[in-house]
């Protein structure tokens, strides 16, 4: 390698918008990460949802699942380093590295199969879905695999110290650190975990509904930490002080989703790690899953307090 570059299904304000195909299969990662809290993978930063391309980001998070212990955050600051995560004009180096992850064809090769979901057959180098898990897989053999000798690994890459300390720069800017939440807070996420695999019902409160919608689910997991919240998801939405775009989110969060502000159809639970909690959609049930921050649906999130605003 060298561088280039030193159902629409409603319920009461409840719908799971659709995801592109390859969101839906990849964003599931918002797993891993340089270590996070408590060794759990890291969120995407600020910084990291402005600079890297959706796409790009979804297949950087769903590679390292081949390799576990590796960091998303590294794969897509190799990628940053060696064409700007496949924005370079050429994509081709004076050494005759080609592609988004700039490879010698010869070492492609060793590491490019199996062909990865979305990838080209053959495989090429220029696929970025090849090369992003071609990527992922020669780290790994070179130490990546449970974060045994990360630095080895990423040196494996690129034959270079300053190449190395570049990367894990990258890769720290592209974790988001995790404020700590409130005690309401972590009381709603708790809560909120204690239903897991609950059916999903439309208009649904509880338990003695035999189940929840998601605006349900959320006022719930607020009323057991002593916080009312209204019963719609717009409302919810309308109620507490927005966060401001790219700041830090707590676990307890909630993530509002709609065509627009003034048009929310669903809400979830943040839990950290870029994972949610939320009742998705009839048919379902409460589950965990990825927080979806980087589809364009998502309109913002809220931190509920005892103290609310007026609007």
């Amino acid at each position: 390698m060298s561088s280039l570059l030193t159902k629409a299904i409603t319920g009461i304000g409840c719908t799971v918008l659709a995801l592109p195909l390859l969101a839906a299969l990849t964003i599931a990662a918002a797993l891993g990460g340089l270590s996070a809290n408590n060794g759990a993978p890291a969120s995407p930063s600020a910084h990291a949802l402005n600079d890297i391309p959706p796409h790009m980001l979804a297949l950087y998070q769903r590679a390292v699942l081949t390799c576990p212990g590796l960091s998303w955050t590294v794969l897509a600051a190799i990628g940053k380093v060696e064409t700007d995560h496949a924005r370079h004009p050429t994509m081709i180096s004076s050494a005759s590295a080609v592609g988004p992850m700039q490879f010698l064809p010869s070492t492609f090769q060793a590491y490019a199969h199996p062909v990865p979901p979305g990838g080209k057959k053959p495989p090429t180098p220029w696929d970025p879905a090849d090369a992003v898990y071609a990527a992922a897989r020669l780290l790994c053999a070179n130490g990546a695999r449970g974060d045994k000798n990360l630095q080895a690994a990423i040196f494996a890459y690129n034959h270079s110290h300053a190449y190395v300390s570049e990367v894990l720069t990258i890769a720290r800017r592209y974790t988001a650190i995790t404020p700590t939440p409130t005690s309401a807070a972590a009381k709603a996420v708790a809560f909120a975990h204690s239903q897991l695999g609950v059916p999903y019902v439309w208009g649904g409160d509880g338990p003695s509904d035999g189940g929840f919608d998601c605006s349900g689910l959320t006022q719930a997991a607020y009323r057991a930490a002593g916080i009312a919240l209204p019963r719609v998801a717009q409302a919810q939405y309308d109620t507490d002080l927005h966060l401001p775009k790219g700041a830090p989110l707590a676990p307890g969060d909630l993530l509002f989703f709609g065509p627009s502000p003034d048009r929310i159809t669903h809400v979830s639970l943040f839990i950290g790690a870029g994972r949610a909690i939320d009742a998705p959609h009839s048919g379902a049930v409460v589950h965990q899953g990825p927080a979806h921050l980087a589809i364009s649906s998502f309109q913002g999130a809220t931190r509920p307090t005892a103290r609310r605003r007026n609007r």
